[in-house]
């Protein structure tokens, strides 16, 4: 990479000019390669060098050192090698330096510590060796520091916010060490940095006990000091931190008991203890964090019962005590909500799927509708399962008409012995109103709109139940008037709606197609780091939902309103299908308010919504940017990330040149293949997600230039049956 040293017009690309001398060279994702001359030191008046994301090489000259005016340097992604330059710590007016995910090696110079204005350095992602310069730990400047994914080894110096004034206190607060080989114990002068909002040791060789310094940094909100040799107790001083989302210990040696305390962290959504050596109860008090959406105790050596508190996580999205030695039943919430996986390798545990049932508890439950007040004469085996506490097995059914003909479009059957109406749409299965009320089921989860279960008929065939929440929808004339409407569409990117049932009592349920896979959500945001999401799968998501939502806005003139990856099924071969739309023509007005506010809550809704109260297509748009945003970032839009949504975060994040901060770690593998994708579908994201409705494209055209980004994914087969029919092109 050249630049031409002559006067400085201001007429060059990425090139800009103050007095006829250059300040600012920003030329990245422009597939650079060479390396960077020396003569950039001529440059005396450079405040800005950012040349991210190309594929330049060869070693950072030190010349660039020599520059008094420097300010921000962001080189990361590319294949620079060598050692960092001493010099650079030389520039009295440097901010920020970001040389991560380059082939650098050598020690970390001393002397950065001496840019006393510089706030941010990233060095992650190289081969850096050698221990933290102790200079960086009394930095008074520092607010990031990212060493992560580096051969550095040694003690983590003990010599945090040991700055030559008392008084003086770090205002670091975002600290990563993780994935290099620092041994020893982990510094007690942590305690020192008040600030601190982040620390990251995961993946070292660190041992001894966690310090009861730490539990005084009011400010924390994760801690991951997973996959260390870390033993002791876990001391109640950490559950003093009240600010605490996420701890992560897991894979250490931490024994005794699991503090009560730790109920007192009211604001932790994660909570993973896995693969240690605990012993004792499960504290009842984890049942009080009402935020919990994670929660791992798996692999320790617990005993005694899962504690009936646990059923109160109404947010649990993941949960896992497998191996360990409780005893007992499951509490009846939890093993309709997980299966098997999360209980196994507990001799003593009952009462969950897959296993018998506890000697004091029935069968398995069924799909719960209100019994009729005067039930007609059942069978004796049907009548003794209904009297154990109203949960019915599986019983012998006749099909309706001959079996494996699927019912006529719209045809309707009496509800059975249970009274009530089932009406089917075309679908590939049968089943009876008997059989569907008297399925075993399994929670999957609840909404605003009411809770979804799975289904197991008889002959082994499931389906997804949605039993909607009761006094919230409209009346049974207009209610069939549209579902019988929303039962007739069929797209690949949409969920079949197969039936419904209107039950005696005014219960109203629907069937759905079973897709085992689950929800964008789950697939984005459950797994585990063996489980990697390239670039086309997700590409291949965004390009599912998108044909999905076009063909409701242009064929069916339907507004989903409610929009969010939990709504956003996978299949099989992990094609999206849109689930719940077209719900907000079922319900009142006053639910559907609510469900806006939800879609806040969750960071989907767009910011006008809340003078509009009513949805529209360019608020779907909004939504549809944050799902993509999502798929490029693996953020939550949950997430609190310094107090502002995802869609603010991501538009500072690239304001301020850091667009490597945006993506997913995952993608940046591969970087310099897919860097224009993924820019390109960024700025996409950004643009449904404009602040002013009137800015942001209709779906069609969102469509479009997805399609132009990745062709291929564009091109990829779709599901076979009678789902394919009505697929719209962006070019009608």
């Amino acid at each position: 990479m050249t630049v031409a040293f002559g006067a400085c017009s201001g007429g060059w690309a990425g090139i800009k000019c103050a007095q006829g001398q250059v300040i600012v060279i920003q030329l990245p994702w422009k597939g650079l390669g060479g390396r960077i001359t020396e003569k950039i030191g001529q440059l005396q008046q450079l405040r800005k060098l950012s040349l991210h994301d190309n594929v330049i090489g060869g070693s950072i000259p030190q010349e660039l050192g020599f520059l008094p005016n420097l300010r921000g340097v962001q080189l990361f992604n590319n294949r620079l090698s060598g050692s960092i330059p001493p010099s650079l710590g030389s520039c009295p007016l440097l901010q920020t330096l970001d040389l991560s995910n380059n082939l650098l090696t050598g020690s970390i110079p001393f002397s950065l510590a001496n840019s006393t204005k510089l706030f941010r350095l990233n060095l992650s992602h190289n081969s850096l060796s050698g221990l933290i310069p102790v200079s960086l730990t009394r930095s008074s400047s520092l607010i990031f520091l990212d060493l992560q994914y580096n051969n550095l080894s040694g003690a983590i110096p003990n010599s945090w916010g040991a700055t030559q004034k008392k008084s003086n206190f770090l205002p670091l607060q975002h600290l990563s060490l993780s994935h290099n080989f620092f041994s020893g114990r982990i510094p007690a002068s942590l305690g020192n940095l008040r600030e601190l909002q982040e620390i990251s040791v995961s993946h070292n060789q660190i041992n001894g006990a966690i310090p009861v310094e730490i539990g005084g940094l009011s400010r924390l909100r994760a801690l991951d000091l997973s996959n260390n040799a870390i033993n002791g107790s876990l001391s109640d001083s950490l559950s003093n931190i009240s600010s605490l989302v996420l701890l992560n210990l897991e894979n250490n040696y931490l024994d005794n008991q699991i503090p009560e305390a730790i109920g007192r962290l009211q604001n932790l959504s994660v909570l993973n203890l896995k693969r240690n050596q605990f012993g004792g109860h499960i504290p009842a008090t984890i049942g009080n964090i009402s935020t919990l959406t994670q929660l791992d105790l798996s692999q320790n050596n617990l005993s005694g019962e899962i504690p009936d508190s646990l059923s109160d996580l109404n947010n649990l999205n993941a949960f896992n005590v497998s191996y360990n030695n409780l005893s007992g039943p499951v509490p009846i919430p939890l093993s309709q909500k997980f299966n098997s996986s999360s209980f196994v390798g507990n001799i003593q545990l009952c009462g969950y799927i897959g296993t018998a049932p506890c000697p004091s508890q029935g069968p398995s439950p069924s799909v719960p509708v209100s019994p009729p007040e005067k039930p007609k004469k059942a069978s004796s085996k049907r009548a003794a399962s209904k009297a154990n506490n109203g949960q019915a097995t599986a019983r012998a059914a006749a099909a309706r008409g001959e079996k494996g003909v699927p019912p006529a479009t719209g045809e309707v059957e009496s509800g059975g012995e249970a009274g009530g109406k089932l009406v089917h749409f075309d679908g590939p299965m049968v089943f009876t109103a008997d059989d569907l009320l008297c399925a075993t089921a399994e929670i999957m989860g609840k909404s605003t709109y009411g809770t979804v279960y799975k289904a197991t008929l008889e002959d082994g065939n499931q389906v997804a139940v949605k039993r909607l929440r009761e006094k919230i929808t409209k009346g049974q004339r207009e209610f069939e008037s549209e579902v019988n409407v929303l039962g007739k569409i069929r797209h690949p990117n949409l969920l079949a709606l197969r039936a419904y049932y209107l039950g005696p009592k005014g219960e109203k349920l629907l069937v759905f197609d079973y897709i085992p896979k689950g929800s964008l959500a789950t697939f984005l945001h459950a797994r585990g780091s063996d489980t990697p999401i390239d670039w086309p799968t997700r590409m291949k998501i965004a390009q599912g939902m998108t044909r999905g939502l076009f063909y409701l806005h242009n064929n069916e003139n339907i507004i989903h309103g409610n929009l969010t990856s939990s709504n956003v099924l996978l299949d099989e071969r992990t094609n999206a299908k849109i689930a719940d739309y077209g719900l907000s023509r079922l319900m009142t007005a006053a639910a559907n308010t609510n469900v806006i506010a939800t879609a806040s809550v969750l960071g989907y809704r767009a910011p006008e919504l809340s003078k509009l109260k009513k949805a529209n297509t360019k608020t779907d748009v909004y939504s549809l940017g944050v799902i993509i945003l999502e798929l490029l970032t693996g953020k939550s839009p949950g997430e609190a990330m310094n107090g502002v949504d995802l869609p603010q975060w991501v538009a500072s994040v690239v304001k301020e040149e850091w667009t490597n901060e945006v993506f997913d770690l995952e993608l940046m593998k591969d970087a310099s293949i897919i860097g224009d994708e993924l820019l390109n579908t960024l700025k996409l994201a950004l643009h449904c997600v404009d602040p002013s409705p009137a800015a942001r494209p209709e779906v069609q055209q969102v469509l479009q230039q997805l399609e132009e980004i990745k062709p291929e994914a564009a091109a990829s087969p779709g599901p076979s049956g009678d789902d394919v029919a009505g697929v719209p092109s962006t070019s009608e």
